[in-house]
């Protein structure tokens, strides 16, 4: 009389099926935990014109693209056709470092607030740019970042923002849902402004 085989081979429908409930697990886990998140609010209001010109990054978050940039810019021109023309620079590793430049293009994508951007540097992928706060008195510094918190950026007309400021725009981003603790503080040079 043969022994039976007391050890059972698993099924490969039970592996396909475990997989599958583990997938499904994550995915409603991820969807609930962006539910929990309330949508990011934007400023009631951006004037365009005032908003085009040169800025200085103060920091950002990390982004494969910036990688080890300082001394980072961005220079915002408005074209006929109301899209924006965009010169991103960056310095590799040091202030006066070898110079990467990335040239791009944004369109408004809310017209009630102008406050929603889409941007692209290669068409046709779009990046979220969303103006989540703004010096409206005088157009001097931004925060800047999209709804699924991974991007922020703060802005500044000057190579060097206020403390003050500075701490009120890393502040806001914490209210927000960004994850501030990271951000990188980008390197400029000394100006007569400072």
């Amino acid at each position: 009389m043969a022994k039976k085989n007391l050890i059972k081979r698993p099924q490969p429908g039970l592996y396909t099926a475990a997989a599958a409930l583990v997938g499904t697990g994550v995915a409603a886990f991820l969807y609930a935990k962006r539910q929990l998140r309330p949508e990011l609010p934007t400023v009631p209001h951006v004037d365009v014109k005032r908003y085009m010109g040169l800025w200085y990054e103060v920091a950002r978050l990390p982004t494969r693209y910036e990688k080890d940039c300082q001394h980072v810019t961005a220079h915002y021109r408005l074209m006929p056709d109301g899209k924006v023309s965009i010169l991103n620079t960056c310095h590799k590793h040091e202030l006066e470092g070898p110079v990467e430049k990335a040239k791009g293009t944004a369109r408004v994508v809310d017209k009630h607030t102008n406050a929603k951007l889409k941007v692209s540097f290669f068409w046709p992928f779009e990046g979220d740019y969303w103006i989540l706060d703004l010096d409206y008195v005088d157009y001097q510094y931004a925060l800047v970042g999209g709804p699924n918190r991974k991007n922020l950026w703060l802005l500044s007309r000057h190579p060097h923002l206020d403390r003050t400021f500075r701490d009120q725009l890393v502040a806001k981003g914490r209210e927000l849902g960004f994850p501030v603790e990271n951000l990188i503080f980008t390197g400029q040079p000394v100006t007569d402004h400072d």
